[in-house]
């Protein structure tokens, strides 16, 4: 299948903030990480965990991060099969970024 994203690797300066943003940028792919981080690791977990966004949105953005290498696909040989997905040890290593945007947005709801 042909990759139909955005071109995600323009960084025309090298600047490692663009580099970041061109993996986890956008409206749901932290919310999806900071959900499997939270054990909602099943598609129908973030579905409810993120009521908003669309049923393709969240298997565009669970393809882009498993491409991406920051979260990996278990599928388990059960019938009906049922499909898990993990934090690899690169996404792992961006929870504390996602940590302090959390912590960042706590303090900023309190202090509107």
């Amino acid at each position: 299948m042909a990759n139909l994203r955005k071109n995600k690797d323009f960084n025309p300066h090298n600047c490692p903030v663009a580099h970041c943003l061109n993996r986890i940028g956008g409206q749901w792919k932290v919310l999806i990480l900071y959900g499997i981080s939270k054990n909602c690791n099943r598609f129908s977990k973030l579905q409810r965990a993120i009521p908003a966004i669309s049923k393709q949105m969240l298997v565009n953005q669970l393809r882009e991060l498993e491409e991406d290498s920051i979260i990996k696909r278990i599928i388990y040989p059960e019938i009906p099969p049922r499909v898990e997905y993990k934090l690899t040890d690169y996404g792992e290593s961006l929870m504390p970024v996602i940590y302090v945007m959390q912590d960042w947005g706590i303090h900023a709801m309190k202090n509107r």
